[in-house]
């Protein structure tokens, strides 16, 4: 018949359906647990219910006073635990109240202490229990830790065996002097210049890259800390302005430093009016650079410092720049060449840093480190240059794409220039694409 068929198979399916199983399971565990005993816990404050399976089942840690057992009117009764003897090895569950004879946990456990509910489980009359696990026996007064330790007692030692004697070290080899370690932490040494080999076809690429600049139409050319300050002032103050300039160049555009600059020589840029000026006038001067704050304060202290120490003046090499506040090893390089026509060092932004990384010049992870390789295989007559030469370079790289393209187009080597800004991270494809000279471009490639 179909219909009972199909009643078959549905019974069927639900008996194998996990689903299933788990709601009989629910059931069966709903019916059962009224015969359970419940387990009250006896708190001086608030009584807990907790259920006795979830605390015979599951080990955790907890802190309660002693625990009472309820259990409902039963006949008294023997449970066997497997043994040689059946009065040794037996519970007898009484029909009155239970007490467990554990002495109480603290409520607060100690620092470093760990309290575990023990997996051994004694129950008590004031008669004799045993405990019984895996086949170890132990008799006590019903306290699980006089249970354990009957249990330690009666484990057999392991015999030792017999072991070689150990001769002295100081028979056999003679006693090492301990070793003292140094104070101060291993530099790192410092690279010298011309001490390293200069990478292959640098001179090429240099060449390329001077033609590329030639016109001198990048940001750097025309809002600069060489072409913003003010020389009809002074050389003093020209000087300090380049200080100031470099100062301000930190984390910030190149536009929005000569924005700035502008309006501090509107307001007065010499080192005397800004050590007149008031904090918040001067933040308020230059608060479209990045980290304002912090170089209104470092400008300030500068101003005190130069006049107090340098007459007005900036300091006339690049280690005493250094010491005035907010001035890095960059800034006072570059000031040292624009300021004194003198160059003990290369200034590296991270930009230089970037792009000499990108043509395998230099295997650096910061700044400093580009600067101290390529200072070891750069000509020095090139250290004044390169700065400018090259930050120029990177900002219409990235900045003014479409005219560094055609730029390189129509220099006298294209394929190379082409080459140099895909190793530069210039995607030649697609802003051929963008601006329209894809046939240009394909033409130069395959000449």
């Amino acid at each position: 018949i179909p219909e009972v068929e199909y009643s078959m198979t549905t019974a069927l399916r639900l008996l194998i359906s996990p689903i299933y199983r788990r709601w009989c399971c629910f059931v069966a565990i709903l019916v059962a647990a009224p015969l359970r005993p419940v387990l009250t816990l006896q708190h001086s404050v608030k009584p807990s219910w907790r259920w006795p399976v979830s605390n015979l089942l599951h080990r955790r840690t907890i802190s309660t006073p002693p625990i009472t057992w309820t259990m409902p009117p039963l006949t008294r009764s023997r449970i066997a635990l497997g043994g040689s003897s059946a009065e040794d090895n037996t519970f007898i569950l009484p029909t009155e109240t239970i007490v467990d004879t554990t002495p109480p946990m603290p409520s607060t456990p100690q620092k470093g202490a760990s309290l575990k509910r023990s997996k051994y489980f004694s129950i008590s009359d004031g008669e004799p229990t045993t405990v019984a696990k895996k086949g170890r026996t132990a008799t006590g007064k019903g306290s699980v830790s006089e249970a354990i330790k009957s249990t330690s007692q009666q484990k057999s030692p392991k015999p030792k065996t017999p072991t070689k004697s150990k001769k002295s070290p100081s028979a056999t080899k003679p006693p090492k002097s301990p070793k003292t370690k140094s104070s101060s932490p291993r530099k790192r040494e410092k690279i010298e210049p011309g001490s390293l080999p200069p990478p292959k076809d640098w001179e090429k690429i240099y060449s390329l890259v001077q033609e590329l600049r030639a016109d001198k139409t990048a940001p750097v050319d025309s809002v600069g800390a060489e072409a913003l300050p003010e020389r009809h002032l002074g050389e003093v103050v020209y000087r300090y302005q380049v200080l100031i300039a470099l100062m301000l160049s930190s984390q910030t555009k190149d536009a929005v430093v000569g924005e700035t600059m502008k309006a501090l020589q509107k307001h007065g840029l010499t080192v005397e009016n800004i050590q007149q000026t008031d904090n918040q006038t001067l933040n308020n001067l230059i608060q479209k650079v990045g980290f304002h704050n912090n170089k209104t304060k470092f400008i300030k202290e500068s101003a005190d410092i130069l006049i107090t120490t340098y007459n007005g003046d900036i300091p006339q090499t690049a280690e005493e720049m250094m010491k005035l506040p907010g001035v890095g090893p960059k800034m006072a390089y570059i000031v040292e060449s624009i300021a004194f026509q003198k160059n003990s060092g290369i200034g590296v932004d991270t930009h230089m840093h970037r792009m000499f990384n990108d043509l395998k010049w230099v295997k650096s992870t910061t700044p400093e480190g580009t600067r101290e390789q390529l200072e070891g295989w750069l000509p020095r007559e090139r250290w004044g240059e390169i700065n400018a030469l090259w930050v120029g370079f990177g900002q219409e790289v990235q900045q003014q794409k479409e005219k560094m393209l055609k730029k390189a187009l129509t220099c006298s080597s294209p394929l190379e220039a082409l080459a140099l800004i895909k190793k530069l991270r210039f995607d030649v494809s697609k802003e051929a694409k963008r601006y329209g000279l894809e046939d240009d471009v394909r033409k130069a490639m395959g000449s």
